[in-house]
């Protein structure tokens, strides 16, 4: 048997690290969470951490900290941070990390990385996630939809702590599965990543996005550009809700990426989450998002491989120009991307 994860610091109590402390909590686990955002922080102890949204609406109680304010060490630390905040967060929670203590990074991106250079290889695991959530105020986290939940070693090898995290995050989705390919479902999720960050230089739902003829072809080739970068380092893609990577290579059969787009669309309007985080960060919260973090830096792995990005360098790009205030959301903006894709 699988020693259990009982003990849990969930670095980051926003959309993802919230919803995954909660249903940890509400478990029965001893789950301590960690934000810098001090109204946030001060919702939870006063009146606990709320789930709301289709799948279930209930509040869990757990102590929340500031970064400057929590004493401690935990074998088991889960960052959820934004990518672009994972080396001043790894660097923040290494104090509270035990010597034989792991960090789990349940983020965006390929930020093992960045963890692996701060606490090293042995330390740091690797985890998918791909259900909907989103912080909706101080205290309060709305759950929208399911998705693939995945965590694995990033030597490639199965160990019984990947099987206790495994074990443990099944009571928040009982498909939570081990995998000794991590980094292929991390891959794939910078492939439909990419996607994503193509629907927010709009105001569509991804849904609706992903569905318009006009533009599907933007989305195939810059899934593409990611899984070439992914092939020159050796990584081969895992499929996941409705991401098949094989159908963006370019030996694919013409109507395979089309089936996939299909199945994107049919997963997300299944989601009360019509918008990604991308989005919302644009949109909503007004704050710089994950591009360079999840996007920058294939360019430049793609450019160390010989392996030529210039539709996803565009992309980034164009995301900057709507942080900055020089472009809208919107068609036109998608657009712009649009020529550099020959349809």
């Amino acid at each position: 048997m699988t020693a259990p994860v009982t003990r849990w610091l969930v670095w980051g109590a926003g959309a993802i690290g919230g919803t995954l402390a909660a249903y940890l909590a509400r478990a029965g686990h001893d789950v301590t969470v960690v934000d810098n955002v001090e109204d946030h922080v001060a919702a939870i102890n006063r009146d606990g951490l709320r789930i709301t949204g289709p799948i279930e609406t209930f509040t869990a109680v757990m102590p929340a900290f500031t970064p400057d304010t929590l004493t401690g060490t935990w074998d088991t630390i889960v960052l959820a941070t934004k990518a672009h905040h994972t080396p001043a967060a790894v660097r923040a929670l290494l104090p509270h990390l035990s010597e034989h203590g792991c960090v789990v990074s349940a983020q965006n991106g390929l930020n093992e990385l960045a963890i692996a250079e701060v606490v090293g290889e042995a330390r740091t695991v690797g985890a998918f996630v791909n259900f909907g959530a989103d912080y909706l105020e101080p205290g309060v986290i709305h759950y929208g939809g399911r998705g693939a939940v995945v965590v694995g070693e990033i030597t490639g090898t199965v160990t019984p702590r990947v099987t206790g995290l495994r074990d443990a995050w099944a009571l928040f989705d009982d498909r939570a599965i081990v995998t000794p390919n991590i980094w292929g479902f991390l891959w794939g999720k910078e492939a439909y990543g990419a996607m994503l960050f193509v629907t927010a230089l709009t105001n569509e739902s991804i849904a609706d996005a992903l569905d318009m003829p006009a533009y599907r072809h933007v989305y195939i080739a810059v899934a593409r550009e990611m899984l070439a970068v992914a092939q020159a380092r050796g990584v081969t893609p895992e499929a996941f809700d409705g991401f098949d990577p094989t159908a963006y290579l370019p030996d694919a059969a013409p109507e395979a990426a089309a089936r996939s787009l299909d199945a994107l669309v049919a997963h997300n309007r299944r989601s009360a989450k019509t918008h990604s985080g991308i989005w919302r960060d644009l949109a909503v919260r007004k704050r710089p998002t994950e591009v360079e973090a999840q996007l920058g830096i294939v360019v430049t792995l793609g450019r160390e491989a010989g392996v030529p990005t210039p539709v996803t360098a565009r992309l980034v790009e164009l995301v900057h120009d709507i942080e900055q205030g020089r472009r809208t959301q919107s068609l036109d903006t998608l657009d712009e991307l649009t020529r550099l894709v020959p349809a």
